[in-house]
């Protein structure tokens, strides 16, 4: 039986979208506004832009000043926050339901009046911290570039996905101000935004609030570009060796999956969940429990919507075993997958986790509003909140079997090894190294 959370969506005459999911449990909610734009929207030469908004729209607008955002919300019990990511930005608003006429000002005030605020000096005290961010959590920290390398293996060059949202700083700190503006005019608007409210509130009083706060707004972005026709398997995947100062030798395996809009994404997830990413997956027991060779086993899939997404294994190595090694255990496992599909212990276990997971983030506002945006947007329904675990339960073992034998086998896996400085060369052997990423020396990230 399908989940029945209340949804309901409205369009405003401006081009926003609100969506709202009534929940009396306590007097609070949560606002979500995702806008549809991320590191995929930038032009080359100018990656970064995308994050660096996410810092300069808590830095002022027209009519509130430097910190105010924060303090005003905090000072009525409230906070907020902000992420981005390849396909889009979203600020978080959790309040008590009293406090809605006020967040929604202040949305209003930065996603429709920002620019008389963004001046040369808040550009760049907000790229300084950029910068900084950047040297922080990805330069001098452990493993920190391996997401970047893995975009540069499994997208092409010149696709959206290829570069990270953190950006390449000499585009930042080569972008003025003119630039900065015309980001935020060519990207921020009524019709790339959409407003999600979940918690203590009636729906037709937050579109008349919505209408109020935000329906003055006057759209002037660019039309969205179209998706990318799906891009299909790695056919020239490749791998590369760095020899750093890391805890352990630790491999990325790395594949390009179907986008998130297509049924193949999710059996693609479950094939991973057979993989690794349970306490009964196949790589768990036989890795770090009857071998021992790796002392930890991780498994993800970053859904996204423009032709591609993005598989992840990574596997730390134990001590004193040969990476290699690992790596031809894995190679055999992902053949194994695709030749014999999941047992139906794997696929319950999968199913389980899914439900638990899916029902646990719905519990939470704040979740919940992200989940409600990111199905209206990236999957033109924000009912399937609601529908998406009968999605999971109707997907048997064939479907996992085909997905892994198309999208995870070695073949088209491309593979990023760290290995700790002094440590031998390791490898994979002979054998292994005639299929897959190994056998595409040439094709070696920069």
């Amino acid at each position: 039986m399908p989940l029945d959370y209340p949804v309901s969506t409205t369009t405003l005459d401006n081009g926003l979208r609100v969506v709202v999911s009534p929940d009396r449990s306590v007097p609070a909610l949560s606002l979500n506004l995702w806008v549809d734009v991320g590191s995929r929207h930038e032009r080359p030469g100018r990656t970064g832009l995308a994050h660096l908004f996410e810092h300069l729209m808590f830095q002022g607008s027209e009519l509130v000043g430097e910190g105010e955002h924060m303090s005003l919300l905090m000072a009525h019990g409230g906070r907020s926050n902000a992420t981005t990511s390849f396909d889009r930005t979203t600020y978080v608003e959790s309040v008590p339901s009293g406090v809605l006429n006020l967040a929604l000002w202040l949305e209003a005030d930065r996603h429709g009046h920002l620019l008389p605020a963004l001046t040369q000096t808040t550009l760049d005290n907000q790229r300084d911290v950029v910068v900084e961010e950047k040297r922080q959590r990805y330069d001098t920290v452990p493993y920190g570039q391996a997401l970047a390398h893995a975009c540069q293996a499994v997208f092409p060059a010149g696709h959206p996905y290829h570069h990270t949202t953190i950006g390449e700083m000499d585009d930042l700190l080569s972008a003025d101000l003119s630039d900065v503006h015309a980001f935020y005019r060519a990207h921020y608007g009524p019709r790339t935004t959409t407003l999600t409210v979940v918690g203590d509130v009636d729906p037709a009083q937050v579109v008349d609030r919505a209408q109020h706060f935000l329906g003055h707004l006057v759209d002037g972005t660019e039309d969205r570009p179209p998706r990318r026709p799906t891009l299909g398997p790695s056919s020239d995947p490749v791998v590369r060796d760095l020899v750093e100062d890391v805890p352990s030798d630790r491999l990325y395996l790395t594949f390009r999956l179907p986008p998130v809009t297509d049924p193949q994404f999710l059996h693609c997830t479950m094939a991973l969940d057979a993989l690794a990413s349970l306490d009964v997956s196949r790589l768990h027991r036989r890795l770090l429990r009857r071998e021992e060779s790796a002392s930890g086993v991780h498994a993800s899939a970053l859904g996204l919507v423009d032709g591609a997404s993005l598989g992840l294994l990574v596997l730390d190595v134990a001590d004193g075993t040969d990476p290699g090694e690992v790596e031809a255990a894995v190679h055999e496992e992902l053949a194994s997958l695709g030749e014999a599909g999941p047992g139906e212990t794997e696929l319950e276990a999968s199913r389980a986790d899914t439900e638990r997971s899916w029902l646990e983030a719905l519990s939470s506002h704040d979740e919940r509003a992200e989940l409600l945006s990111r199905a209206a947007v990236s999957l033109g329904d924000a009912g399937q909140v609601n529908t998406y675990l009968d999605d999971v339960m109707a997907v048997g073992p064939d479907e996992v079997r085909q997905a892994a034998a198309t999208w995870l086998s070695p073949e088209v896996m491309s593979t990023l090894r760290y290995r700790r400085a002094g440590a031998g060369s390791g490898g994979v052997p002979r054998t292994a190294t005639a299929q897959g990423a190994a056998a595409h020396p040439a094709g070696e990230l920069p």
